[in-house]
């Protein structure tokens, strides 16, 4: 009976919380060392897996990255001849969308100020984080003073672990 409930709970929340793309979330995660179920949920939250998505901003794709930020990942990354066009197509963006996280991560040293940064910019939480206001010891923000942003890295987090639960990643 307990078997035969949490198989009932994990395909409404299947149903709830889709998984496109798997093959490339799980290829791009591996390659820059990020947990598949991560990226699943910034997927889900940027674009809800719908691969034609362009945001008010411009930002194109599955994991909503800007065309510039493209053309620099493209660039550090010695893919020639990328063109904006190239992001919707999933395994192009989630490959340049897993290896921006992974140097957000870096950058940052925490995945809450990578996410932070992902939608609401590196330099402004490089401002936040030298701002007594957000930060008291410059290395972590005690708050986050963009609401979309916050409520992003949240979402993010929570959406992570249930991709965790229902999908076993």
């Amino acid at each position: 009976m307990i078997v035969l409930t949490l198989f009932n709970v994990k395909n409404i929340g299947r149903a709830i919380y889709p998984l496109k793309y798997k093959d490339y979330i799980g290829i791009y995660s591996q390659t820059n060392e990020l947990k598949p179920n991560l990226v699943a949920a910034i997927i889900n939250v940027e674009s809800n897996f719908d691969k034609d998505a362009v945001s008010n901003k411009n930002a194109i794709g599955l994991m909503q990255i800007l065309p510039e930020t493209a053309k620099w990942i493209a660039d550090t990354n010695n893919i020639n001849e990328f063109e904006a066009h190239m992001l919707y197509e999933p395994g192009t963006n989630i490959k340049l969308g897993t290896w921006y996280i992974r140097n957000l991560i870096d950058q940052f040293e925490s995945l809450d100020l990578a996410l932070a940064a992902y939608n609401g910019g590196s330099g402004n939480v490089n401002k936040w984080l030298k701002d007594k206001r957000y930060s008291e010891d410059g290395k972590k923000l005690d708050s986050i003073p963009f609401k979309e942003t916050e409520e992003y890295v949240e979402k993010v987090k929570i959406q992570s672990k249930i991709y965790k639960f229902l999908y076993d990643f």
